[in-house]
C-alpha cells in the first residue's frame, strides 16, 4: 500500500468550540443555546441539552493528555463570549472564566499542542440577542471588538493563531432562514443585514488585532459547500454560481479580497434586499483580509435552476433563483443525510489556489458522524471505527493531490477531538477520535485515535483506493 508524504510540520489536529466541550459549569450568562434548552428541552435528541457536554471545563487537563496521546499537534477550540465577559456593556472580565482559558491554553502549550483560538461559534450572548437583535445590530460589533480585544490582552502573549469566526453563514441560516437555531426567523432582509454585520464584525476584528501588534495571525474559517450544477446549461450554471455567491463567496471573497461578490450584491440591489452600510464600514471590510484561512469541507450543493414554483409567502430568500436535487448513485452518510463526496476536496483546494491568492489555508474540519457507535466496540471496550478512517483517508488522498499541485495547505482539523455535544442533534451522531459515555462520562480512544497517531508520528497516510 502506497503512502502518501505531507509537508513538513504539518498540522494534525482537532477541532471543537467552548458551548460544545466545556458544559455550563460556573457560567453565569447564558447564550442562545443555552436559554433555547432551558425553554424547550423537547427541541434538542433525546433532550440533552449543554449543561455537561463533555465536561471540558472539568476534565481540561485529562482530556488534554489523551489528545496528546494519539499524537495531535493542534487543537481548535473558542472562547466563550459567556463565560469570559461578565458585563457586555462594560467588558468587565468574569475572573474564573479567564482563569480557566489561561489554564487550557497552558495545557495545551504543556502538551506540545498548538492553540488555535475561535472568539465565535454560534453562541450569541441571550441577553445581546433580546435587546439587540444579536448580529441585526452594529451595536452588538462593537461589543464584539472590545471582547475581542480583552482576549487578545490576556492570551495573546501565547496564542499566536486567532480566528475571529466559525461558519459565519451558519446563524445566517440557521437563526435568520431556515429555523434550525433560536430564534427561528424566517426573514431574508434581516438575514442580508446579519451577513454584512458579521463580515464587518471580522474585519473590525482584525483592525483590532493587527493595530495592537500581536505577534501572531488571525484568519476565519468558513464551511465550503461547493455548487455543483445539475447540467452544463445556461440556467443551472447561473443556478450554481448564485448558490455559491451567497453561501460561499460571501464570507470568502470578503476575507481575501476585501469586497462582496458582483453577483450578489446585484441581485440584492435588483430585489430591494441589500444590506444597510456605509462607505466607511466597506474601507474597513476592504483593508482588513485575513491572514489565513480554515475550510470546514462535510458535503457538497447540488443546484438546478428552480422548477417548482418558490413559496414567496416566505418573503425573499437566495432559494428563488435555485433548487437542490439528489444526484443519482450519490454516496451518503445516512446517518447525517449528507453526501460523501471526497474530490470536493480537491476543488476547494483548486478554487483557492487559482481564485483566491493561493492564501495558505488548512482543513479546520472533517468528520464523519455515525449514530450508535457503540455496537462497533471490541471485546476491548474500543469502537472499531474502520468508516472513519475510510473517510478521512479518501479526503486526505484527494487533499494530498492538490497539495503535490501546489495548493498552499498546512494542515488537516478533524470534527472533534472527543465526541461532543451538537446543538440540537446533541450526541445523536458521535464524530470524535475519543468516545465519551455520557453516564460516566467516561473517555476512551477509538481505533481512530490509534490510526492519527501513527499518521501525525510518520506523517504519511496510506492511500486510498492503492
Amino acid at each position: 500500500m502506497s503512502k502518501l508524504k505531507f509537508p513538513q510540520d504539518f498540522w494534525w489536529g482537532a477541532a471543537t468550540s467552548g458551548p460544545q466541550s466545556e458544559g455550563r459549569f460556573n457560567k453565569k450568562n447564558r447564550n442562545i443555546f443555552d436559554y433555547w434548552f432551558d425553554n424547550d428541552k423537547t427541541a434538542f435528541f433525546n433532550g440533552v441539552g449543554p449543561d455537561i457536554a463533555s465536561n471540558f471545563y472539568n476534565s481540561y487537563k485529562e482530556d488534554i493528555k489523551m489528545l496528546k496521546e494519539i499524537g495531535l499537534n493542534s487543537l481548535r477550540t473558542s472562547i466563550q463570549w459567556t463565560r469570559f465577559i461578565k458585563d457586555y456593556e462594560t467588558v468587565e472580565i468574569d475572573e474564573d472564566g479567564a482563569k480557566f482559558y489561561n489554564n487550557v491554553i497552558n495545557e495545551l502549550i504543556k502538551n506540545e499542542i498548538i492553540p488555535v483560538l475561535n472568539l465565535f461559534h454560534f453562541d450569541m450572548p441571550m441577553e445581546l440577542q433580546e435587546k439587540y437583535g444579536g448580529w441585526e445590530s452594529k451595536y452588538v460589533v462593537e461589543l464584539f471588538v472590545k471582547y475581542a480585544r480583552k482576549a487578545f490582552e490576556l492570551f495573546g502573549d501565547r496564542v499566536k493563531h486567532w480566528v475571529t469566526f466559525n461558519e459565519p453563514i451558519v446563524p445566517v441560516e440557521a437563526q435568520y432562514m431556515y429555523k434550525f437555531h433560536y430564534p427561528l426567523i424566517v426573514d431574508g432582509k434581516k438575514a442580508v443585514q446579519v451577513l454584512y454585520n458579521t463580515a464587518l464584525a471580522s474585519a473590525k476584528v482584525i483592525k483590532e488585532f493587527r493595530n495592537m501588534k500581536n505577534d501572531g495571525e488571525i484568519g476565519i474559517i468558513l464551511n465550503l459547500t461547493p455548487s455543483y450544477p445539475r447540467s452544463e446549461s445556461t440556467e443551472d450554471k447561473k443556478a450554481a454560481d448564485i448558490s455559491d455567491a451567497f453561501f460561499n463567496n460571501s464570507f470568502l471573497d470578503t476575507a481575501i479580497y476585501g469586497k462582496f461578490p458582483e453577483l450578489l450584491v446585484e441581485i440584492l440591489k435588483k430585489d430591494n434586499v441589500l444590506w444597510d452600510g456605509t462607505l466607511k464600514e466597506l474601507e474597513i471590510i476592504r483593508e482588513n483580509t485575513v491572514d489565513f484561512l480554515g475550510v470546514n469541507y462535510y458535503q457538497p450543493k447540488r443546484v438546478k435552476a428552480r422548477e417548482s414554483g418558490f413559496d414567496v409567502s416566505k418573503g425573499w430568500l437566495p432559494d428563488k433563483y435555485f433548487e437542490h436535487y439528489d444526484m443519482p448513485g450519490r454516496r451518503m452518510n445516512i446517518y447525517r443525510g449528507w453526501e460523501i463526496y471526497p474530490q470536493a476536496i480537491y476543488d476547494i483546494a483548486k478554487n483557492i489556489q487559482e481564485n483566491y491568492k493561493n492564501i495558505k489555508w488548512f482543513i479546520s474540519e472533517n468528520g464523519m458522524g455515525v449514530e450508535g457507535e457503540e455496537r462497533f466496540k471490541n471485546s476491548d471496550g474500543i469502537i472499531e471505527d474502520d468508516y472513519r478512517i475510510d473517510f478521512y483517508r479518501e479526503h486526505l488522498t484527494y487533499l494530498h493531490k492538490a497539495i503535490q499541485e501546489g495548493a498552499n495547505c498546512f494542515g488537516y482539523h478533524t470534527w472533534t477531538p472527543i465526541d461532543c455535544w451538537s446543538w440540537t442533534n446533541a450526541y445523536k451522531n458521535r464524530y470524535g477520535f475519543i468516545s465519551v459515555d455520557l453516564p460516566t462520562q467516561i473517555k476512551t480512544i477509538k481505533k481512530s485515535g490509534y490510526w492519527i497517531k501513527k499518521v501525525s508520528e510518520t506523517n504519511e497516510v496510506e492511500e486510498w483506493g492503492k
